[in-house]
C-alpha cells in the first residue's frame, strides 16, 4: 500500500477567500491551452489565428461549465435536483459531468466556428490535442480532493482515501491522469503534426477517450446515488462513453473515406 499524500485542498487563503487546488489546476490547464494553442496557430497549416485562440478558450470554458453542470444534473442525480431545483445552481457543492461538458464544448465550438467563418471540425481538430492537458489537471485536482476513488484493492499501489473508509482503494484519478491526460495528449499531438482529413483528429480524441474512460470505470467506484445501472457491473460513465467510442470510430472512417475539406 502507498500512503495517500494528505494535501490540503485549500492551497492558500486571502482573507475570507479560500483558493482551492482544484481551481488552480483548471487555471494551469487554461494556461497550457493558451500557450500550446498560440504556438500551433502561428503555423500556416492551422486555420485559427493566434488572437482567436483565447476566444475559443472563452467559448469552451462556458461550454464546459454549463454543459458539465447540466449533464451532471440530468445523468447522475436528476431525482434530487427535481425535488430541489435551486440546488442546480449550487455548483460550489460539486457535481460536474465530463460527458455533459463535452456536449457543451461541441455546441460552443459550433457557435464559435460559425462566428469566425470556419467549419466545426476545423475548430475541434485544432483544439482537441490541447484538451487532454486540462483533463490531466482536473484529475490531479480530484486526487488532491480525495474524490472519485476506485474500488477496494490488494494491489501494492492501493491507497486509503480519507473519505472512502479504512481499506486501500485503486487510485483511479491517477489512472485517468495518465491515460486521459498523458497518453491521449501524446497520441493526439503527434497525430495532428501531419496533415489529416478534416474530422480525423476529433474522431481519434472521441475514440481514445471513450475507450480509456470505459476501461477505467471497471475499477472505479460507481457514484453512490446511482450504483451500477445494468447487469451489476455497468456504470453510468460506461453508458455515456460507449456513444463516444462509436461516434469517434465513425468519424474517423468518414474522414478518411470522404477525405473532404481542409487537412489540418
Amino acid at each position: 500500500m502507498i500512503p495517500y499524500p494528505h494535501i490540503d485542498p485549500i492551497a492558500f487563503s486571502v482573507g475570507p477567500v479560500k483558493v482551492h487546488w482544484y481551481g488552480i489546476m483548471y487555471l494551469i490547464g487554461f494556461a497550457a491551452y493558451l500557450a500550446l494553442g498560440t504556438y500551433r496557430a502561428r503555423k500556416p497549416q492551422y486555420p485559427l489565428q493566434p488572437e482567436q485562440v483565447s476566444d475559443a478558450l472563452f467559448y469552451g470554458a462556458m461550454g464546459v461549465v454549463l454543459g458539465g453542470r447540466i449533464g451532471y444534473v440530468l445523468f447522475y442525480n436528476l431525482p434530487f435536483y427535481a425535488a430541489h431545483p435551486l440546488q442546480v445552481f449550487a455548483v460550489w457543492d460539486g457535481g460536474m459531468s465530463f460527458h455533459g461538458g463535452l456536449v457543451g464544448v461541441i455546441l460552443a465550438m459550433a457557435w464559435f466556428a460559425r462566428r469566425i467563418g470556419l467549419q466545426l471540425f476545423q475548430v475541434t481538430d485544432f483544439i482537441a490535442p490541447m484538451v487532454p492537458i486540462g483533463l490531466a489537471c482536473g484529475r490531479i485536482g480530484n486526487f488532491i480532493n480525495g474524490e472519485l476513488w476506485g474500488k477496494v484493492t490488494t494491489l501494492p499501489w492501493g491507497m486509503v482515501f480519507p473519505k472512502a473508509g479504512p481499506l486501500p482503494r485503486q487510485p483511479t484519478q491517477l489512472y485517468e491522469f495518465f491515460f486521459e491526460g498523458v497518453v491521449l495528449f501524446s497520441v493526439l499531438w503527434l497525430f495532428s503534426k501531419k496533415p489529416r482529413p478534416m474530422g480525423a483528429v476529433s474522431g481519434l480524441f472521441l475514440l481514445l477517450y471513450g475507450i480509456f474512460r470505459f476501461l477505467v470505470e471497471f475499477v472505479r467506484e460507481p457514484d453512490p446515488q446511482l450504483g451500477y445501472v445494468a447487469f451489476g457491473w455497468v456504470t453510468m460513465g460506461q453508458v455515456l462513453s460507449l456513444p463516444m467510442i462509436l461516434l469517434g470510430a465513425g468519424l474517423l472512417i468518414w474522414a478518411y473515406r470522404a477525405g473532404v475539406g481542409e487537412k489540418v
